[in-house]
C-alpha cells in the first residue's frame, strides 16, 4: 500500500474512546435488559396505569392451557413465543421472562445485579463521553469533522442514495465524513446520549427529590423510563446499522482505521 494511499483518519483519543464505548454499550445494553425484566412494561406519564400498559412483554395461557410468550403495543398482541416472553421450556417457570437469558447480564433474573452492573458501566459510559465530548471541542474535530457546512446539507439526497446503492467514496473524499455520516454521529454522540443519560437520572427518587425538574424536563418517571428505554434501542439500531456500513464498505480497512488511526483511501478512478 503506498503512502498516497493511507490516511490518518482517527486520532489515538477518538479510537479509545470508541472501543471503551463498545463495552459500555453491550453492558449496558445487557444489564438493561435485565432491569427491564424485573417489571417488562412501559407507560407514559406521571404515574403507571398498571392495567393499560402502551407496550408489555409477558404470557398467556391459550384455550388448550399451554403457555405462550405475548408482546403488546398499544392495545395490539403479538405472538412472540421462543424469542420475547416466553424464551425456552415452558414448563420451567426460568423461561417465562421478557427478554431471553442470552441477552441479559446477569443471565439468571437478579434485578440486584443487573443494577450493579448496569451503574458500572452507566457511570464508565458517562466519563467516557464527557472525555470525547471535550476532547472533540478542543480538538476540532466536532467543528472539523463532524458539523455539517450549510452547503452541505443540500446534498443530504444524494448521500442517501449513494449509501442504498452501496457507493462508498475513494481518493480525497474518503478523508472526510459525508453529511449523513456526520449527522449521524453528531445527533447520536452530542443529542440521545445526553437524553438517555439525563432519563436515567430521573428514574432515580434521590435525585428526584434533589432536582425536580427532572421529572418536569421528562413529563414524569415512567415517561422518563420509557424514553431511557427508546433511546437505548435506537442506539442499537445505529449499531446495527454501522456495522453493516463497516462490513460492506471493506471490514478490515475501517476495523484496522480504528486500532492503528490508518485508512486506505483508495483510488478516486475506483468509484463506481
Amino acid at each position: 500500500m503506498s503512502n498516497e494511499r493511507r490516511f490518518y483518519r482517527h486520532r489515538l483519543w477518538v479510537r479509545v474512546t470508541h472501543w471503551i464505548n463498545v463495552i459500555c454499550m453491550t453492558g449496558l445494553l445487557m444489564s438493561g435488559l435485565q432491569i427491564f425484566n424485573a417489571h417488562p412494561a412501559l407507560y407514559w406519564g406521571r404515574a403507571a396505569a398498571f392495567d393499560n400498559p402502551f407496550f408489555a412483554i409477558g404470557t398467556i395461557q391459550d384455550a388448550q392451557g399451554r403457555v405462550e410468550g405475548v408482546t403488546t403495543i398499544g392495545g395490539h398482541s403479538i405472538d412472540t413465543s421462543g424469542v420475547l416472553g416466553l424464551s425456552g421450556d415452558p414448563r420451567d417457570p426460568g423461561s417465562a421472562r421478557g427478554f431471553p437469558a442470552w441477552a441479559t447480564l446477569p443471565s439468571d433474573l437478579w434485578l440486584a445485579m443487573g443494577r450493579r452492573w448496569h451503574f458500572f458501566f452507566a457511570w464508565i459510559f458517562v466519563i467516557n463521553g464527557l472525555v470525547y465530548g471535550i476532547s472533540s471541542i478542543i480538538g476540532r474535530h466536532l467543528r472539523r469533522d463532524l458539523v455539517p457546512m450549510p452547503q452541505e446539507l443540500g446534498h443530504i439526497p444524494q448521500s442517501i442514495g449513494a449509501h442504498l446503492r452501496l457507493r462508498f467514496p475513494k481518493g480525497e473524499e474518503a478523508k472526510h465524513y459525508n453529511v449523513i455520516q456526520k449527522l449521524t454521529y453528531l445527533i447520536v454522540a452530542f443529542l440521545l446520549g445526553p437524553v438517555m443519560v439525563l432519563a436515567g437520572l430521573a428514574m432515580s427518587p434521590r435525585l428526584d427529590a434533589s432536582y425536580p425538574i427532572l421529572l418536569d424536563i421528562f413529563g414524569g418517571r415512567q415517561s422518563a423510563r420509557t424514553i431511557h428505554f427508546i433511546i437505548a434501542f435506537a442506539f442499537l439500531a445505529f449499531v446495527v446499522i454501522h456495522l453493516v456500513m463497516v462490513l460492506v464498505s471493506g471490514v478490515w480497512n475501517n476495523l484496522r482505521s480504528m486500532i492503528t488511526g490508518w485508512y486506505d483511501i483508495g483510488e478516486d478512478h475506483e468509484q463506481a
